[in-house]
């Protein structure tokens, strides 16, 4: 590393303590979801695989974590894979799916987290499926930050088996799609949701300078702040943490009022 380099690094790592410091804790998320996005981009830029790309970006997850517990964070929930993913090549899909299985088992490790999944089990290995109920069956006693793992997780397909599920347990009571029809509301969707006990966003970080939400939480995003990077994953720092916390906290939420 050069003297220019080094000096970048000291300023940079200064501006946060500076924005750390006058950060309202009172005013921080209690609830973030992170579109991790730019894995592939930030290897191509950096003249490495695409393989290289994703596990630089798995490699983030726990830096973040504890800048989340830092800060009172309570519940965060980490897109890893979406349903539309498995269209990949299997050359690169292949890699992904143990990338994503070993960043499981690290959380479970950890002894800090508490790892739910979200997502359709149906289009995961029944390796990972093990691996996910083991992960989350371990740290069901820990106190720290509720981690929410979104593996085979799309938007359209969580109210889908929302709606499913709904319906299941209405017949499962013996109602009627009559009786069902006219007791469905948004509670009731709401609580068959993979999230269906938990609190919704309050902010959605998406890096690599794309702004759209690719079907994230489509549900549970109606009144989410919405930050929008143009760092990749693998190079997101603490600074744009803190500066994703300190623009959230100056906007005046009004949920729809």
């Amino acid at each position: 590393m050069n003297l220019r380099d080094k000096l970048r690094g000291l300023l940079v790592r200064l501006y946060a303590r500076r924005v750390e410091g006058h950060l309202d804790h009172a005013q921080v998320p209690k609830h973030i979801g992170v579109i991790m996005d730019g894995n592939r981009r930030w290897a191509k830029a950096s003249g490495s695989t695409t393989v290289h790309g994703h596990r630089a970006g798995a490699d983030k997850i726990g830096e973040f974590l504890g800048w989340c517990a830092e800060t009172d964070v309570e519940v965060v929930t980490l897109w890893l894979l979406s349903t539309d993913n498995f269209d990949r090549p299997k050359d690169e899909l292949v890699p992904l799916l143990g990338i994503i299985e070993d960043v499981v088992r690290t959380l479970a490790a950890d002894g800090r987290w508490r790892v739910h999944h979200v997502g359709t089990h149906d289009l995961l290995p029944s390796g990972m499926q093990r691996t996910l109920k083991e992960a989350q069956e371990a740290t069901t006693a820990n106190g720290g930050i509720l981690v929410n793992v979104a593996i085979g997780y799309g938007g359209r397909q969580e109210i889908a088996d929302a709606v499913r599920s709904m319906l299941h347990d209405a017949a499962d009571k013996g109602s009627s799609l009559e009786e069902v029809a006219d007791a469905v509301d948004i509670e009731m969707i709401g609580r068959h949701l993979y999230t269906g006990d938990q609190p919704d966003p309050d902010l959605v970080i998406r890096t690599s300078g794309e702004q759209r939400l690719s079907g994230f939480m489509l549900w549970q995003t109606a009144h989410s702040e919405y930050y929008f990077c143009d760092v990749f994953w693998p190079a997101f720092r603490k600074v744009d943490f803190l500066r994703a916390l300190r623009d959230y906290a100056a906007r005046h939420r009004r949920f729809g009022g």
